[in-house]
Parts: structure tokens; sequence; C-alpha cells
């Protein structure tokens, strides 16, 4: 039983929702996602943590017929007609200069001054701390109902030119399109390695 860790874990049926039986899709129900469960999602992954609250994340929730048909013409063959047909893709970028936002998201000391003249540094903090916020989006989509379909197959500069041309400092890190999956396109669950194949306790 979950309960042997602690009072407060989550129930079976929970970690089922969000984890154990939560499936990555490729084929989508007919049935809308609306702004406001976008906002749902928003409110939930901006309270995960980063790196001094930077909060590098940048999202363009591509949800007309106009962006859809943009950003299908980025995609790999075998992502076109997921992309195509899901309600929502969230195009998961990063600002390389979020540090200038610093002085309000983390007021507690000086932030900025750490990234300020590194841009690599940013780089790689910006890319890091949007992939974690990037996870954290598809678990708040699962917490609200909805389920993921995450992918990495697309050309980058495409995106960026396409999405995050009005700011140049954005880049594309991945994209997970959003919506009531159709259970008849997902494949039988891939094997998940035990503990003790990729672990150590140190």
């Amino acid at each position: 039983m979950t309960t042997q860790f602690h009072d407060h874990v989550l129930p079976d049926a929970a970690l089922a929702q969000l984890f154990n039986e939560a499936r990555s899709y490729n084929g989508w129900l007919d049935k809308p996602v609306s702004d406001e469960q976008l906002h749902a999602i928003w409110d939930l992954l901006k309270m995960a943590p980063t790196s001094a609250n930077m909060q590098p994340v940048r999202i363009v929730w591509v949800k007309s017929d106009e962006a859809k048909a943009r950003l299908v013409e980025c995609a790999a063959d075998g992502n076109k007609d997921k992309l195509a047909a899901a309600p929502v893709t969230a195009i998961i970028g990063y600002d390389i200069d979020f540090h200038e936002e610093l002085p309000w998201l983390f007021p507690h000391t000086d932030a900025k001054s750490w990234f300020d003249g590194d841009e690599e540094g940013r780089k790689e903090g910006a890319f890091r701390n949007s992939s974690l916020q990037g996870a954290y989006l598809m678990l708040a989509a699962r917490a609200l109902g909805l389920d993921c379909g995450p992918m990495s197959g697309f050309d980058a500069d495409k995106v960026n030119k396409a999405f995050f041309a009005d700011e140049p400092r954005h880049r594309v890190n991945f994209i997970c399109s959003v919506g009531y999956g159709d259970p008849a396109s997902i494949f039988d669950r891939s094997p998940r390695p035990d503990f003790g194949k990729f672990n150590r306790i140190a």
C-alpha cells in the first residue's frame, strides 16, 4: 500500500492518472480543450520549482487552424497528422534572457547579477529548467483530466522562425499536444526498468 510511506501519499487512483496508467497519445478524440483549461495548467505548473525561481519557460499554445498549419509544416512526416488532429499543442520554449525577470521573480537577492555576461550559462540553465517546466506541464494536464502527446520530431529552426520570430531570444525546447487521447492510438506499453537496472544508492 502506498500509505506505508507517509500519511499524505496520493491514493493509487491519482498515481495511476499521473504515472502508472498515463500514456503518450498519438491520436485524439474530437473534444475541445478550453482556454480556461490552459490557464489552469499554467496555474499549476508555475508553482513547481525552478532554480532561483527563474521561470524560463515561454509557451505558445497552438489552437487555431492557421497556427496548426504552420506547426505541421515544421514537423517530421510521422508527426504531421498527430499535430493536425490535436485540439491544442504546447510549444515549450525558453528565454535565453530569463535573468531580466529575476529582480521580481527572486527578490531575495541580486540573482540577475549571477547570469549577467554569461550567455552560455543562461542557455544551459534555461534549457534545463524549461525542460522541468515542460514535464510539470504534462503532470498538470494529467492532473486536470487531460492527456498528453510529447514529441521532439520537428525542425527547431523552423519552429523558432514560425513562432518566435518576434522574440528572437526565445528558443523551442520540445512540443506537447494536449487533449483527450484516443485509446486506439497508443501502442502496448514499452518496458520499464527495475530500480536496480539504472540506480544505485551511494
